[in-house]
């Protein structure tokens, strides 16, 4: 079955489009851009070129997909927005290209973006993300796996969140936030792990256990960062969870955010044991 486009929309003959494709009212699909199958444009939604994006995705009302930087050292050179399979973006989003010859934005697989939300250039959204109303990405920002964002919260650029992550809405994420914690804030600080969130996505209550342990050494006052760095890479530098939040650390830029003061034996406030 070849694709449907309404009378009102304008589609290139240079655009790629996969089998079944719906394109809706007053649509605009430009040269270079690439819909996968079973992907539906809805009423008054721009692709502009050099965006790819795979199927069985769906773009809400009036979001714009693909536009240039917002970024004046883009010379107009040829970089890309690439979003995986079954995306669900809400009205009035918009995701802009990459700066660098052959970069690009990139959004993950099953991601879930909702209404009013902004990727600014060269962001990277992981795989099975959820991103609230009115959040906004600032260049350069990377979400691992797994991450739920609360509406209305903004990205400092170059800031990294690692997967699992639960972040707070209104948040200012000024500094990275590392894999499996619950933060929140203005600026953003960690509350405690992400225990819900784990606990949904099938982290037993032994492996939650062990991750607020590994939190417990990173962020034990007594130490510095770089103190508590290094008694984790001893003790669990050679498990997966472990590793995880070692090589993200060893990977930020903008420091690990800093922990609420309370006490991680007990959880977080509002918070049920971690069993």
């Amino acid at each position: 079955m070849g694709a449907y486009i309404h009378p009102t929309a304008i589609v290139s003959s240079k655009a790629q489009l996969g089998e079944n494709v719906k394109i809706g009212p007053f649509c605009l699909v430009e040269d270079n851009a690439i819909l996968g199958d079973n992907t539906e444009l809805r009423a008054y939604v721009h692709i502009y070129g050099y965006t790819e994006m795979g199927s069985n995705c769906t773009i809400f009302d009036h979001s714009v997909i693909g536009a240039e930087p917002q970024d004046i050292t883009f010379s107009n050179e040829e970089t890309w927005v690439r979003i995986g399979n079954n995306f669900m973006c809400r009205e009035y989003v918009t995701i802009n290209r990459a700066v660098g010859e052959g970069k690009a934005t990139v959004v993950g697989d099953d991601c879930f973006i909702m209404e009013g939300v902004h990727l600014a250039h060269n962001v990277k959204i992981g795989n099975d993300c959820t991103v609230a109303n009115k959040c906004g990405f600032s260049g350069y920002t990377e979400i691992g796996d797994c991450v739920v964002v609360g509406g209305m919260a903004g990205f400092h650029q170059f800031v990294h969140v690692g997967s699992y992550c639960m972040i707070g809405g209104l948040s200012k994420i000024v500094q990275d936030v590392p894999p499996y914690c619950l933060a929140n804030g203005s600026p953003i600080k960690v509350y405690d792990i992400n225990r819900i969130g784990l606990k949904r996505r099938g982290f037993d209550s032994k492996t939650r256990k062990f991750i607020r342990e590994m939190y417990r050494v990173l962020y034990d006052p007594s130490r510095t960062m770089r103190e508590g760095i290094a008694e984790l890479e001893s003790k669990y530098g050679s498990t997966v969870e472990g590793r995880m939040i070692l090589d993200f650390a060893s990977q930020s830029t903008r420091g690990l955010s800093p922990r609420i003061n309370h006490d991680w034996d007990h959880s977080a406030p509002g918070e049920k044991d971690i069993d």
